[in-house]
Parts: structure tokens; sequence; C-alpha cells
């Protein structure tokens, strides 16, 4: 597969076809709008839209659909299909405003419930308050008498209330004080003195850290106005029950609350690419982005609507701001997710899921490699793809996953794992005497870990070649043929040699020549890449030049390879702890002499939880180290990233999506 070409738009419009025309390409979903430039055309102006007004208005649809959610939660399946309309009906506004007239009922009854929890609140500060002043039968706003001051207020529980008693006699005879009640922070308590000793009591008062009590405003006593609190709190409790079934009439409005809000997605869209455009009083002017193939398509539709457009290939120094389309098919798509995650190939470069696709599934399945895992894998993505009915990001996952629970499936036949070594284990128990060794394998982590060493990094070999070589031939269309031969040719050639000189040590018939020739094949690669690194570097620069290429060169390609020991690693770390939980697993039932009802239950207990960890901790480290290979060591040696993603004018909702044609 390939990066889609594109050509860049201007387009010239009869402002009074606009909307229409904007409708018609929101369908095709094909043309990206970029901003224009004022500058030089001062006739023209940008449009505007009633772009902020439509964002509120959805904010609005979607704050309604969430709390329809809360007070009128409705169950929906986690594999059921996302519900598809056609152009027609998600380009139809005329049910928009009877879906605000709803949300307008909703917000209004949430707000209800709102003021009535923040005035529920209040009320239960106010009984919290006064709960230490219930034995006062006094009216909280009584503060004195003509000549009498009433003070109420809280000592430290750590105060005597006696020695605040006679300190207060010790300015006034005729004060007193009236304990009320007590808790573990404080006392409570009432002081009674003449108006004319107020101030000299309060002074007193505050070196025993006497604060006064929060009951200002209160008319009546404690009792009185708890009960008008608790009353106040079961007429909040109706007025709540009330609004709450209000939203809960509306539950019926759900979908069509959900249908409204993408709609004005839509519209939104429309009047972002709006924004975009230069405007007359009789014409806009537009411009863009459109894959090179969608010319003809798009050309009838502006001939329609009497347009006047263009269309022009991006020259090169317009690579940069040319969005990125892959084109990908079933089996290429799946590692959209992969190349997103690391980011797009810059414009007029190479797309790298068709070169990545087999390595990195490869790579998984061998790193997995379990027969069980893989089926597993298998039935969750056909199930997913048949009952969601994914698109985009969600369908390269499903894919990814069928992709990789075959190679999983695969590579367990190869190692004859099946939930680790769990058909060995369950046989030893069911017949002790027999001599089953399990099932059949290619070769095994366990006892043949060299073997999967080795092959593990001639794997990487073959990956990071494959990296070459797509450089080696982008390299070769720019017309640097001195770099492709001096830095990836070299280094094909020290292969060559190195592969011949070693054949040598590892056939014994070898004739001796051979290692010569290979050791001579080496020296000529070598001094090809020492050539290459310092041909452009003067004096002692050659020589700081070449020193620097042996040395990055010797432990950039160790290192790189090295890298791909992860392979059989992670492929024994999966068994090795599958083979611990089996073991565990079928303990009690060797302990007992065979399985029972008890030993069974514990067996399928412990394999369970065992393999679900144990899987799911495979999956994310497997995917994890997978793409690690990739992004770091493979898309080392060719890609050129620094893409942005094409985004054209297309239906994209929350709720509901488009049908495709």
């Amino acid at each position: 597969m390939s990066i889609q070409k594109m050509k860049k738009l201007r387009l010239v419009a009869i402002r009074s076809k606009k909307e229409e025309l904007l409708r018609e390409l929101i369908r095709l979903g094909c043309v990206e709008f970029s901003e224009q430039d004022t500058a030089g055309n001062e006739q023209a102006v940008r449009e505007s839209s009633q772009l902020m007004s439509l964002k509120s208005q959805r904010t609005a649809l979607v704050g309604a659909v969430n709390t329809l959610g809360k007070y009128a939660p409705v169950k929906s399946s986690l594999l059921a299909p996302t519900p598809e309309f056609d152009g027609e009906v998600l380009l139809d506004d005329s049910d928009i405003e009877a879906a605000m007239q709803v949300t307008a009922t909703i917000e209004g009854s949430e707000d209800r419930i709102r003021r009535a929890n923040a005035e529920d609140s209040r009320q239960r500060g106010i009984i919290e308050s006064l709960a230490p002043w219930m034995k006062l039968d006094l009216p909280l706003e009584q503060d004195g008498t003509e000549r009498t001051i009433i003070l109420k207020g809280t000592f430290p529980v750590r105060q005597s209330l006696d020695a605040v008693a006679n300190a207060l006699r010790q300015v006034s005879e005729e004060a007193e004080l009236f304990p009320v009640s007590d808790d573990k922070t404080a006392h409570y308590a009432l002081i009674v003195c003449m108006k004319e000793d107020a101030a000299a009591m309060q002074e007193t008062l505050r070196t025993f850290g006497f604060a006064a009590a929060a009951v200002t405003g209160m008319i009546g006593t404690a009792k009185e106005c708890t009960a008008a609190a608790e009353a106040a709190i079961k007429a909040l409790a109706a007025e709540k029950e009330e609004a709450t079934k209000a939203i809960v009439a509306q539950a019926g409005q759900r979908d069509a609350l959900k249908l409204a809000a993408d709609k004005l997605q839509a519209k939104i869209a429309m009047a972002e690419a709006e924004e975009t455009m230069l405007g007359t009083e009789k014409t806009v002017v537009m411009e863009g982005w459109m894959p090179a193939d969608k010319e003809e398509e798009l050309g009838k539709l502006f001939d329609a609507y009497d347009c006047a457009w263009e269309a022009e290939e991006p020259a090169e120094e317009e690579y940069p701001n040319v969005p990125v389309k892959l084109v990908n098919n079933k089996f290429t798509n799946a590692l959209n997710m992969v190349t997103n995650m690391y980011s797009l190939p810059a414009y007029g470069t190479v797309d790298p899921n068709p070169l990545m696709a087999p390595f990195f599934i490869l790579f998984f399945g061998l790193m997995m490699a379990d027969i069980g895992y893989g089926i597993i894998m298998i039935i969750a993505a056909v199930v997913a793809l048949k009952k969601m009915k994914p698109r985009e990001g969600n369908l390269a996952f499903a894919q990814l996953l069928l992709y990789g629970g075959i190679s999983t499936t695969l590579c367990g036949v190869l190692t004859g794992g099946l939930f680790s070594d769990i058909p060995k284990q369950v046989y030893d128990i069911v017949n002790p005497n027999g001599n089953w060794q399990g099932l059949w394998n290619l070769f095994s982590p366990e006892t043949d870990s060299t073997l999967v060493l080795y092959g593990s990094m001639v794997l990487g070999v073959l990956h990071l070649n494959t990296g070459l070589a797509v450089n080696f031939s982008q390299k070769l269309k720019r017309g640097e043929v001195a770099s492709a031969v001096f830095e990836e040719l070299s280094l094909w050639i020290m292969l060559v040699g190195g592969l011949v000189w070693g054949s040598t040590m590892l056939f014994s018939g070898v004739s001796p020549v051979v290692g010569k020739v290979g050791l001579g094949i080496l020296a000529v690669g070598t001094a090809m890449l020492l050539f290459g690194s310092g041909r452009e570097e003067k004096g002692f620069g050659k020589i700081t030049a070449a020193f620097g290429c042996i040395y990055n060169t010797a432990t950039g390609w160790f290192g790189d390879i090295l890298s791909y020991s992860r392979i059989m690693a992670l492929m024994l770390a999966g068994g090795v702890v599958g083979k611990v939980f089996n073991t565990v697993a079928v303990m009690p039932a060797k302990n007992a002499g065979g399985f029972n009802v008890v030993t069974f239950i514990v067996f399928v207990l412990i394999f369970t939880i065992g393999h679900v960890l144990n899987f799911a901790l495979n999956l994310l480290g497997c995917y994890v180290h997978d793409l690690r290979l990739q992004c770091l060591e493979f898309f080392g040696k060719f890609y050129q990233d620094g893409g942005k993603a094409f985004k054209p004018l297309k239906f994209e909702g929350d709720y509901v999506r488009a049908k495709e044609n």
C-alpha cells in the first residue's frame, strides 16, 4: 500500500449555493479545508459563522444526555453497534429546535435539584450547629434585656467552666455563667451580665478562648429552629423528587437528543470550514486538499454548482503542509493504530504499514506463542467485528487482535503450548503411569532457549535489513546514489563477508580459501563504509569521522540486534509463568490422588485466575515490546515521520454515525 496522493484545491463558489455545497462535501467526506491568507486580497473578507452558538447548543444537548444517564440510566450492550443513519437524516436540522426545548426542560429540572441540594446542605448545617443548644429554652434571637446582655458561645474542652465563672464574678458580682452542653471539642455556655460590664466581660472571656456561637439570625428556640429546618428538608426532598420525575419523564427523548447533538456536530464542522473561507458580496473562495483519485467525482459536483475550481499537484516545498492519508487493505489497516501512536509518515515518503505488518504480527505471535491465548484473541476479535461493526481506530484494533491471535495460535502449535503445559499436567493426574510428553512441538522455549535466542536475532537481522533496503531504494529515487552506496550497500557487503568468513568456523568442511575470500569482502565493505563516513570531511575531520563511524556502527548494530532477544525472553517468560500457575492448580489433585469435586473446583479457580493474569500481562507486554522493535529499531533505519493526518470535512458523531455508501 502507499500514501494517498493529494492535490491542492482552489474553489470559487456562488454565495447563495455555499451551504448546499458544504452539505454535499460533508456527505462525500474527502475535502480538507485550510486557512487562507487575506494578504494581497483586500476585497475578500473572512467568512463568519454561528460557530460559538452551535457549540453552545451542542454542549447543552450533551449535558442533557449525561443528565438523563445520571437520573434515568439505561443498560447498553458492550458490543452493541453504533446506530447508523443516512446523510439525509443527519443533515436534517428540523428537529433540533424540539430537542433544545427538551434540553431546556431537563436543565431547568436539574437546576431545581442543584438549588434544592444546596439548600438541603444549608439546613442540615443549621441542624448540626443547633444540636449543642437543644437544652436551651431561651429563644436564640434573645440577646438581653433593658439592663442585661446575653452572650452565647463556646470554650475549649480543656478549659474549666468553674474557673471561668470565678473570673467573671471578679469582674461583676451580677455576672452568671450557665453551662448548656459539652462535646469532645468544646463547652457550650450562656453568660449573662450587666450592659455596663459587657466590655470588661468580653475581655475576660477572650482570655479563656471564648468564641461566640454562630446562631445569629435565627428566630425561636433551638428546638423550634431545628424542627423548622427538618420540615424544610422534607419539603426540599419532595421538590427534588418532583424534579427528578420530570427528568425521568424525558428519558424517551434520549435517542432524539443524541441524534440532535451529532447533527449539531455536523453543523459545527461546516461552520469551522466556513471560517477558513474568504468571501465577497457574491462569492466565496475556498482552499484545501483532496485525494487525487477523487478529482473526477468532485469535479462533477463543482460543475453542477457552477463553481470555478482548479486542482494541482503540490510542489515539493509544500510537502510539509500536505495532509497524509494512508491507503490500506484489510491486512495493513490493522497496523494503523501502531503508526498513529508513533507518527504519520511525511508526505512523499514511504507508508510503513505494508513493511511492518508481517514482522509485527510474526513477532507478536512468537512472544505470546500459546494456542489457548491465540484462540481467545481470535474469538474476541471475531465477535467484536461481527457485533460492533467497528470503523477506523476500533476496526484497526480488532483486526490487529485477530491477526495477532492467528499468529499466536500458529506459533503455539510450533512450541506445543496450550495454556502453557496444562494438557500434560492434567494427563499426569488422570493417568499417573503414562509416559506422554505433551503436545508436539518443533522447538521449546524452555529446552531450546539457545536456538530460540539465535532465531530471534536472525529475525532481527532480516527486520533491520528490510528497513535498510527501503532506505536504499528511497535514496536512489532521490538521486542520493553516493549515500546509498557508502551507507547501506557497504553494510550489506560487510554482512556478506562476515557470513562467508563465519562459515569456516561453523562448518568443518569449508576450505580456508573461502574464509580468506570472506575476510576480503569484509575488508572491502569496511573500507567503503569508512570512506563514505568521511568523504565530506577535511583534514583531521576524516579521522574523527572514521572512528565515530566504527563506534556507532558496531555498537548500534550490536545493540539493535540484541534487542530482538526480547522475543525469546517474552516467549519463555509467558510459558514459565503459565506453567507455574498450572502446577499450583493441579497440586491439590495430585496430593488427593486424582480429581474430585473439591480439587476440581480449586483447579478451575487457580487455573482461571492465573491464566487471566498471565494473558493480560502478556497481551500488554508483547504489544509494547513489539511496538518498541518497530518504532526504535525498524523505523530508525528508514522512517521519516512528521506527517499530519488528513482531516476532511465529514460527519463525525459521538453517538451515531453515517451509513457507508
